[in-house]
């Protein structure tokens, strides 16, 4: 059999970016609203900040406005909660995004539940937790949805095109990734099976996956010999692992190599969802800024 065919998500994640901009140009020449993403970056985690920095680009590029609040890490939690009720109703902001983690004298669980829902544009938010666990087959995303979710979903429409009456297997069962990836599969018509740390002979489990989406946070956790030949498999996993030359090399949560021989699709880390979470990430921005026009939920 064929190696499997890399689904490219710097090319997907790159059409996105590009038909959100054009999103952007139509709604600011029809309305005059240009859509305004918010970062809130608590302390000075090195990761986090290139994180926040490379979304304030990319919103820049899109034609978006970005406005980035840089708190020092000593930030009270009600200090937190008083920048994000002034972004609440900011008529300039459409997205509100604070990103994780957050020092340990601060409730994430509170910090999360004080964003609007609809400026919610990691859809960590109860109630667009609840949206999407409740939506019906086919329904629009007419909410915020969580990033790399949405993209994995983009990604295995783009490879494969209409989703439905295959067999999923999503391995990680966690509120970011897993559980919503299982909705949006069921969405898509997909007979979908959650694994985890429990469950009996996982390899067995896989074989019968038409679609695997791995989120299991273990590097090379997932053999060749658990996919089932042509399958469609979607790496969330990033892991460092140290390299021959003394540095660190990344790798996803399935063995790239031998999945690949087996697979009939894989996303490569990095280089596959990384791309996608950005992108996804100012298309519920967009969508929240037509909302505020009071325009038609559109999907791009």
């Amino acid at each position: 059999m064929a190696e499997a065919k890399l689904i490219d998500g710097k090319a997907c994640a790159l059409g996105l970016r590009q038909r959100i901009a054009g999103g952007v140009a139509e709604l600011v020449a029809a309305t005059g609203l240009r859509p305004g993403l918010a970062t809130v970056l608590v302390g000075e985690d090195a990761a986090s900040q290139v994180y926040v920095k490379s979304k304030g680009r990319v919103a820049a590029e899109l034609g978006m406005a970005s406005f980035d609040h840089r708190l020092p890490a000593d930030t009270s939690e009600s200090e937190l909660l008083a920048l994000i009720a002034t972004l609440n109703v900011d008529p300039a902001i459409h997205g509100i995004l604070v990103q994780l983690p957050l020092p340990a004298h601060i409730d994430t669980a509170h910090v999360l539940l004080a964003i609007d829902p609809d400026k919610d544009v990691d859809g960590f938010h109860p109630i667009n937790v609840g949206r999407l666990g409740s939506i019906a087959a086919g329904h629009p995303l007419d909410f915020p949805v969580p990033c790399t979710p949405l993209g994995c979903s983009m990604l295995l429409a783009e490879a494969l095109g209409p989703l439905g009456g295959l067999n999923a297997v999503v391995i990680g069962r966690s509120t970011l990734v897993g559980r919503p990836v299982a909705q949006l599969l069921l969405r898509a018509d997909c007979t979908v099976t959650i694994a985890h740390s429990r469950t009996r002979d996982l390899p067995a489990l896989c074989r019968t996956a038409d679609i695997a989406v791995v989120a299991i946070g273990k590097p090379e956790f997932v053999r060749g010999d658990w996919i089932k030949p042509g399958a469609a498999v979607i790496d969330v996993g990033i892991n460092r692992l140290p390299a021959d030359n003394g540095k660190s090399r990344l790798v996803g949560d399935v063995a790239f190599d031998e999945v690949a021989a087996v697979a009939g699709h894989l996303t490569p880390v990095p280089g596959g969802v990384g791309p996608m979470t950005v992108a996804c990430l100012m298309y519920n921005t967009l969508q929240e800024a037509r909302r505020t026009a009071s325009l038609p939920f559109k999907a791009i």
